[in-house]
Order: structure tokens, then C-alpha cells, then sequence
């Protein structure tokens, strides 16, 4: 018996392979989609959370300053309290290096200067491995580096060839605005550690080199059996000249914040990935609806012959089972080659910028691989789940009489009105855990209320006949049908509507976004060109010029302005990731504008006014017009701090602080500078002036001249990398949706060969029907379009106005292409149409005549 009900499953799905594959491929596309993010994700994590262990060791607690340097007198002060068993002073910077004079673009190297007799039980990756023949004092030598393998493979040298190698190095402007000449340094041997290129050499030497004396950029300490961490930061708090602006941190640290900061991408990417697993879901419920619709017959005779009204749920559920089971084995294979391709082609970032120096392998989770085969399950059968009980409500006689032919129940507007009215009240709920799994839930319940609607939507749309329908009768046919049957036509279109819905929201949204963007670009850029430290080279100080540049750049002939800015670092929580310090000219004649969200108020006197994006804001529970006392240990000169506006910055998703260049350089004297804005004289010969600037090289270094414009692209061209996947799930859905067009339609035409034998009998022509059947077809496919259209414009609204500001603590205005978004409804009315006429022409033929005499 079971045997022969498995037959005839099986038979089912595989006699229909078009509808079958459309609800599997919706199932293997989300499951694989939400899989590969996940493992392209958590193998970036791993590989750098590695990276950061094998630098930075094990340490029990490491202190650093919030802003600039730790005083060099803090390591002795530290190292000898009893709680501490041994502390290690670091000292970190970024330079330029090339091999000895060539031409060759620098290459960017951390460099860090250490205690070779301190660090080697907290960091073993890092201790040093001399070069055959070398001499052990070479560890403390002036000069004397050693690379990691990356450094190498950078500056295209092996093993043998660095034994013999020197490099030149441009180093950092120290803070009293000289300009250091290159130095010529030499490797004596390699450090195991891995991650981006890395330098290591003495701290002593280090010091020299780069003229910082007297100041550490860290201290890692290893505490005493029994100590207390807490305890211990208590009491150095307590010592006499403990300095102010110290910040302490746990190891993992530095790993947690990465992994924060990605976090909110990482989220909206599976989330997004994982609503093709909510089309599939309408798609199975359409495909098994019409299958279950069109089998009421056979189901009728299967339960006279004993087959129960449980065992009929069973069954449906089982054809279900099959579409999750395979959709979802599909799924994690595709998803395991895609991870696999996008790591090996685009690294671990996925176009977000949070792994950028990271190559990481590939790393395979069974557990996850379940979870997300369970979701593709759970998604089939929940899709299967109404139309097994359609199955189990079955009348069985009245069906095999031809007068109890099962209908798919029309629903009321008490249910959607409850699920739109409860999506809307999440939408108002704040974040939790920094994720906003409120609006998450609400976007679902809105699409849920939106498909719940559909049959009681085209009621009420239909509720009149169009006038030209009247006096048509082929019209008149198609409109009728459309009205009465209106819970089928809700079942047809309902995957469409999903689709389409996402696709409309998706369209919205980055629409919204770049037009944001490309308005904050114009005023974030006011100059017309720029000149820095070349990409790549930039990072860091490693890309800080002397102050005496700027003096040049002026007196060059074809300058009409130049400003300096500065780019820095500021922590004010260990926990929390940096936040970015934007030093600019905000008073004054020549002060620059940022794209503030409201002008912003005066600094009352005797305080420091500061401006701060909206993510710091949030993030710091900060308004206009009160002070920030949590600024003052970074700067302990400082009188105070004022906020004096909020401003819209789409680059920093964790904040940043704007400050005036002035009231920077009085509370740190570092005139250092990372870039300079450049205004040519009207007329200027912009070739020549580029050529002047490139000539200041060799005194300050290299130098790139980029273009407001070229900045612009550049910038457009990493927001379209962030979107990439974006753009490829909104390409998804809408192949999904087109192809759920013609699998639901051929569905429903062929399920009527009857209907459209008693009309050719009744004297219609095959190519009336077929007319009949298109203009069904345009009437479902146009109601879908406008109904997936306007509930993909909610989603877009909770998109837009909830999830970005909750993820990434930016806003936006809502934008909406009206013709992008009219092509996509006349894409989905014309595939509709085109599908139903052609499903018709298989279904209006010889068979609907031989279906209409199988009653006689």
C-alpha cells in the first residue's frame, strides 16, 4: 500500500517537472545563499582571529592610551607591582618600504618594536628566527628587522634572497612636524606570525628610528597566580601620576570588535539570503495547492479505499518533505562551492571592507550545514502544511460525484489586518543585542499579512467589472473566473507577489542608499582634488606628512587654497570598536562644511566644540548642545567638550568625531597632516601642477594627486562591491518570481482541460480560449504586480527607516525609481500573460476534448 502511495508521489513531481523545480530551486538558492554567507564569514573570523593571537599573543590584560601614546615611565610603574608576574612595552607604527631604491609602489608594513627578553611567553609566534650565520645581537641591533612571510611575499623576496636584502624605508612624520629622510634597514631573519605584512625589530631600536622616545603604544601584562584583574586596575588607578585617558582590555578584545563591527552586515546578508527561502515556502504552497487541487479525484478514491484522512496529511506532507530534503542537500552543496569561489576570488570581506587583509581557507561546519538544511525542511513543510490539510478535509464522495470538487478556502481581512497591524507596531521596537530582530519579524508578518490578503484583495478589486469587459465576451469570461475563483488566482500569484515584493524592496532600498551617498559624497568632498600618501601606502601613520608639505603645496604656482587634514584614531571603550577622529578647519573663513543633519548651535565659551556622526551619537547617547565629559581623559588639557551638531556619515559605521584642526594641534602640538585639500587657480595647468606636487617627493615622501570626481567613482565602485550580493539576490528573486509565473499558470491551465473542452464543444475556437486564458493570465499577473509592488514598498519603508538605522546607525532618504520599479510590474504582467497563453496551448488542444467525453 505504502509502496504504491510512494509511486504515486513520486509520479506527481516528476510528471510536472516545471512546477517541481521551480519551488526547488527557491529552496536550494536560500538554503545555499544562507550558507555561503555563513561559512565565508565565520572562516574570515577565524583566519583573523588567528592572525591577531599569533601578534599579539595571550596576554592576561593589555593597557593602551585613548588617544596618542602611553608615557614610556607607566611600563616601570606597572612591571613592579606584586600582582603583575611580567610585562611586556610595545611600540607600533606603519612605514613605507622598498627594496633599496627601485621603483617599485612602497609596500606598507606594521611595524613593531618589542622587548626581545619580555615578550616571547606572551607572543611565541613572534620570537625571532635568525638567518643561518647571523649573530644572536642582531635581535637588539639598530636597523635589524625581521619579516613574516607576508612582508615577504609583498616585497617579492624568498628566504634566500632577504638574507642578503636591504630595504628603504620612509618613516612617519614624528609628532614635531620634521621631515624624516629614508633610512636603509636590513633583515637578518623571519617571525612566524601570520596576517597582513608584518615588521618586527628591538624597541630601543624603534624608538630611534622613528623618534619617538618616550612613549609605548601598549603594554601587555601577565598577572601572578591568584591576582585579580579588577583588583589590580583598581590599584594602579590609585598610584600617584597614574595618567589619565588609559584604557584596559581583555585578550579577545580585538577579535570581539571585528567581529561586532561585521556583525550587523553579516546579519542582513543571511537575513536577506534566507527570504528566498520565504518565496520558496509560497512556491511550494502554490505548486502543492494546484497539485492537491488538481488530484482531488484520485485523493477522493484513495480515502474510499481506506486511506485515512491522517494518512492523507501524511502524504502531501511527505511530497513537502521530498522538495525540503533535496531542495535543502542542493542547497549545501551550492553553498559550500560558492564560499569556496568567493573566497578564492574575493577574500573574506564579501564587499563589506571588514576583512580586507585577510585570505582565509575555508572552513566546513556540520553544525551549520544542518541548521541551515533544517531551515530549508522547515521552510517546504510549512509551504506544504495547508494544502495537506485541504488533503485531509477532503469529501470523498461528493468529490468522486464531480459535486464536492476541493476548493482552496477564501480568507477573511481579520487575519491580515492582525499581522499587518502587528508588523507594524514591531517596526517601532528598538534593536536587541544591536540586531533588530523586531523589524526582522515585522518584515516577515508584513508579507505574511500581505499574502494572507491577497484573495480578499482581488475581491475587492474585482468587485466591478471593467465597462470593455461587458461588452466582451472573452473579457467578460476571463474577469469572471478571476472574480469567483479568486482564492486559486491568490494561490497562482501568491510566490509572484513574494518575489516581486523583495525584489520592489531591495530596489528601493539601494536606490535610497545611493542617492544618499552620492549626496553626501558632494559635500564630504568639497575640494576638486586631494593630495595624500598613494592607496595602500596611506594607512595608518604610516601615510602622516610633516606640516611643512602643506607650506609647499601653497607656494606652488597654480594653488589657489589648500587646507590640511588629519585622520586619527580615538577609543573610548575597549569594548567598543575605535572611534574615527576627523580633524579639519570648522571656524573661521575658509571652516568646511559637513553634512550636518540640522545647523549646527554656537560653543559656548571656555569649551572645545566637537561634532560628532550619527552613529557616535547613538552609539553614545549623545545631543546637540550637552558636554562630553567621556572625551575629556583622551585630551586631559581640555577645558571641555560641546557638542555642537550631528552630521550623516556613510563610511564610519561606529562613529566618528569632527575637530577643529586649530584646538587639535593646541591640545596634542602634532601638526601632522594625512591629506591636503586642493583648490587649483582658475585656468591652472592641471598636468604641470601635478607634476610640481609629485616633485615634492623626495622630500616628503610619496605623493598622490586624486580627483573629487575620481574619488566619487572609487568610492561608487566599493558601495556597488558592498551591494554586490545584494544586487545578485535581487536578480534571484526576480528569476524566482518569473519562473514561479509559468510553473503556477501551467499549473493552473492544465488542471482545466475539462472547462476548456465544454468550450470548444460550446463553439469557441482554440484561439479564443487561448485569448480567454491570456487575458486571465494578464488580469492575475497585473493584480500580483500591483499588489507585490505596494507591499514591497512597505518592506522597503521598514527597510529604509528601521533596519539601516538600527544596523549601522545611519539614516537615509527615501528614494523610489518609479521607472525601475514600473519595468519590474510590466516584467511580471508580460511573463505572466506569455506563460499562461503557452500553458494554454498545450491544455486547449486535443486532450480537452478527450477530458470532456471522459464525463460522458
Amino acid at each position: 500500500m505504502w509502496a504504491l502511495l510512494r509511486s504515486f508521489s513520486l509520479q506527481e513531481l516528476l510528471h510536472h517537472p516545471w512546477r517541481t523545480a521551480s519551488a526547488l530551486m527557491a529552496v536550494v538558492l536560500g538554503v545555499a545563499l544562507g550558507f555561503a554567507v555563513h561559512v565565508i564569514n565565520a572562516s574570515a573570523l577565524d583566519e583573523f582571529s588567528r592572525a591577531v593571537r599569533s601578534v599579539q599573543g595571550q596576554p592576561d590584560l593589555e593597557l593602551r592610551a585613548m588617544q596618542g601614546a602611553l608615557p614610556e615611565p607607566l611600563y616601570g610603574l606597572v612591571a613592579r607591582q606584586p600582582q603583575v608576574a611580567r610585562a611586556a612595552p610595545w611600540l607600533e607604527a606603519s612605514v613605507q618600504a622598498q627594496r633599496g631604491a627601485g621603483q617599485a609602489p612602497p609596500v606598507t608594513l606594521r611595524l613593531l618594536g618589542a622587548d626581545a627578553l619580555q615578550f616571547a611567553p606572551m607572543a611565541p609566534a613572534l620570537v625571532p628566527r635568525l638567518f643561518a650565520g647571523r649573530n644572536r645581537l642582531d635581535l637588539f641591533a639598530p636597523a635589524t628587522v625581521f619579516l613574516n612571510a607576508a612582508a615577504l611575499q609583498a616585497l617579492d623576496l624568498n628566504e634566500a634572497q632577504a638574507a642578503d636584502a636591504q630595504l628603504q624605508w620612509r618613516l612617519p612624520a614624528p609628532p614635531d612636524g620634521s621631515a624624516p629622510a629614508p633610512v636603509m634597514v636590513r633583515i637578518a631573519g623571519t617571525v612566524a606570525a601570520s596576517g597582513p605584512p608584518l615588521a618586527l625589530m628591538d624597541i630601543g631600536a624603534a624608538q630611534d628610528l622613528l623618534q619617538r622616545w618616550g612613549g609605548i603604544s601598549r603594554i601587555d601584562l601577565l598577572l601572578a597566580p591568584g591576582a585579580d584583574a579588577d583588583r589590580l586596575l583598581g590599584e594602579l588607578r590609585a598610584l600617584p601620576g597614574w595618567p589619565q585617558g588609559v584604557l584596559a582590555s581583555v585578550p579577545g578584545n580585538e577579535q570581539q570588535r571585528v567581529a561586532q563591527m561585521s556583525r550587523a552586515y553579516r546579519v542582513n546578508l543571511t537575513v536577506l539570503a534566507l527570504v528566498a527561502l520565504f518565496t520558496g515556502a509560497f512556491l511550494v504552497y502554490s505548486v502543492l495547492s494546484l497539485s492537491v487541487a488538481r488530484r482531488a479525484p484520485q485523493f477522493a478514491l484513495l480515502a474510499v479505499l481506506g486511506l485515512t484522512a491522517r494518512e492523507r496529511l501524511a502524504l502531501v506532507l511527505a511530497e513537502s518533505a521530498v522538495l525540503g530534503l533535496v531542495g535543502s542537500a542542493g542547497g549545501i552543496a551550492l553553498g559550500l562551492g560558492l564560499a569556496a569561489l568567493a573566497l578564492r576570488l574575493l577574500g573574506g570581506d564579501l564587499g563589506g571592507g571588514y576583512f580586507g587583509d585577510v585570505q582565509p581557507a575555508l572552513q566546513w561546519s556540520g553544525a551549520a550545514a544542518l541548521v541551515f538544511a533544517a531551515l530549508g525542511l522547515a521552510a517546504t513543510l510549512a509551504g506544504g502544511w495547508w494544502p495537506a490539510r485541504s488533503a485531509q478535509r477532503l469529501p470523498a464522495a461528493a468529490t468522486l460525484k464531480g459535486l464536492g470538487a476541493l476548493q482552496i478556502p477564501a480568507a477573511g481581512a481579520r487575519l491580515p489586518l492582525l499581522l499587518l497591524a502587528a508588523s507594524a507596531l514591531l517596526a517601532w521596537l528598538p534593536p536587541i543585542a544591536g540586531i533588530p530582530l523586531a523589524a526582522y519579524v515585522s518584515v516577515a508578518l508584513l508579507l505574511l499579512g500581505g499574502m494572507a490578503a491577497l484573495p480578499w484583495l482581488l475581491g475587492r478589486l474585482l468587485r466591478r467589472l471593467p465597462e470593455f469587459a461587458r461588452r466582451r465576451p472573452l473579457w467578460l469570461l476571463a474577469f469572471e473566473r478571476a472574480r469567483r475563483m479568486r482564492a486559486s488566482a491568490g494561490v497562482a500569484v501568491g510566490g509572484v507577489v513574494a518575489s516581486l515584493s523583495l525584489a520592489v524592496a531591495l530596489t528601493v532600498m539601494v536606490s535610497s542608499f545611493r542617492g544618499s551617498m552620492l549626496e553626501w559624497l558632494d559635500t564630504a568632498l568639497p575640494a576638486p582634488a586631494y593630495v595624500r600618501a598613494p592607496s595602500g601606502a596611506g594607512q595608518g601613520d604610516a601615510g602622516l606628512r610633516d606640516a611643512r608639505l602643506l607650506d609647499a603645496v601653497r607656494a606652488l604656482p597654480g594653488v589657489a587654497r589648500a587646507q590640511a587634514q588629519r585622520n586619527a584614531s580615538l577609543a573610548l571603550d575597549s569594548r567598543q570598536p575605535a572611534l574615527a577622529l576627523l580633524v579639519r578647519p570648522l571656524r573661521g573663513a575658509q571652516a568646511q562644511a559637513l553634512p550636518w543633519l540640522a545647523p549646527p548651535l554656537p560653543v559656548p565659551q571656555g569649551l572645545m566644540g566637537v561634532h560628532v556622526s550619527e552613529a557616535a551619537a547613538q552609539l553614545y547617547g549623545l545631543q546637540p548642545g550637552q558636554r562630553w565629559d567621556a572625551l575629556q581623559p583622551a585630551f586631559p588639557s581640555a577645558p571641555g567638550f560641546f557638542v555642537a551638531g550631528i552630521w550623516r556619515d556613510y563610511v564610519r559605521q561606529f562613529g566618528a568625531v569632527a575637530m577643529d584642526s586649530g584646538d587639535y594641534q593646541r591640545l596634542t602640538g602634532d601638526t601632522r597632516l594625512s591629506e591636503i585639500a586642493l583648490w587649483p587657480a582658475p585656468g591652472a595647468d592641471l598636468a604641470a601642477l601635478q607634476a610640481r606636487i609629485q616633485a615634492l617627493a623626495p622630500a616628503h615622501g610619496a605623493l598622490e594627486w586624486v580627483g573629487s570626481q575620481g574619488l566619487r567613482e572609487r568610492s561608487m565602485r566599493i558601495f556597488d562591491r558592498s551591494f554586490a550580493v545584494t544586487y545578485w539576490l535581487q536578480a534571484v528573486a526576480i528569476g524566482i518570481g518569473l519562473f514561479g509565473i509559468a510553473a503556477s499558470f501551467s499549473a493552473q491551465v492544465l488542471a482545466r482541460r475539462k472547462e476548456f473542452g465544454l468550450l470548444s464543444h460550446l463553439g469557441l475556437t482554440r484561439r479564443q480560449i487561448l485569448s480567454v486564458v491570456a487575458g486571465e493570465g494578464a488580469v492575475w499577473s497585473a493584480l500580483g504586480a500591483v499588489a507585490g509592488t505596494l507591499l514591497g514598498l512597505g518592506v522597503a519603508v521598514i527597510l529604509v527607516h528601521v533596519v539601516n538605522p538600527q544596523s549601522f546607525h545611519w539614516t537615509m532618504e527615501l528614494r523610489l525609481p518609479w521607472l525601475r520599479l514600473a519595468l519590474l510590474a510590466l516584467a511580471v504582467t508580460a511573463a505572466g500573460t506569455l506563460a499562461a497563453w503557452l500553458a494554454g496551448r498545450a491544455a486547449a488542444g486535443r486532450d480537452a476534448v478527450l477530458a470532456v467525453k471522459e464525463d460522458w
